[in-house]
């Protein structure tokens, strides 16, 4: 949910400004933000929401798992990736149905097929992710510094980020 949350925020801002907005998601996904986007919906705001079946039989995930947060452990993350691959044709299909045309193309960072389909309908792609500014640093001295994960002995061991100018270890 660390990624829809924000998401739904997203299309109610764009929404109270005038946007027709359509979230295209899972049904599960669908039916967790079901009572903030009603009340969206019935005060008026042009919010269209579309679910699309995710293919979880065919990457060998149970029924239901079409979020992270309820996968039974982190080793079902490749299934769950490539399901979300496997959702470039349905999404295709539902934008090429979409009347008025999609306009602009607003997507997760772990979606990246959108990038193509933003191509595809020549439109802009706006791409979202909810990690904070410590964190896009973390990932960026650690980058810049891979050293300092390839010499750790297990991914038990602490380790010191350099370059801030408190310890974070």
């Amino acid at each position: 949910q660390g990624h829809m949350i924000p998401m739904v925020d997203i299309a109610r801002l764009l929404a109270q400004r005038g946007v027709t907005v359509t979230i295209v998601t899972t049904p599960y996904n669908a039916g967790r933000f079901n009572n903030v986007l009603s009340r969206a919906i019935e005060s008026g705001l042009p919010i269209n929401i579309v679910p699309v079946k995710f293919p979880y039989q065919e990457v060998g995930l149970s029924e239901g798992q079409e979020n992270i947060d309820l996968l039974d452990s982190m080793g079902l993350m490749i299934p769950f990736f490539k399901a979300c691959n496997m959702l470039e044709e349905p999404v295709k299909k539902l934008m090429e149905e979409m009347s008025p045309p999609p306009s602009c193309l607003i997507s997760d960072m772990c979606l990246p097929y959108t990038s193509k389909l933003a191509k595809e309908f020549n439109i802009p792609k706006i791409l979202f992710h909810g990690f904070c500014c410590f964190c896009l640093l973390c990932m960026h001295v650690l980058r810049k510094n891979r050293e300092i994960l390839e010499n750790l002995k297990s991914d038990k061991e602490y380790f010191v980020v350099p370059y801030f100018p408190d310890r974070v270890e």
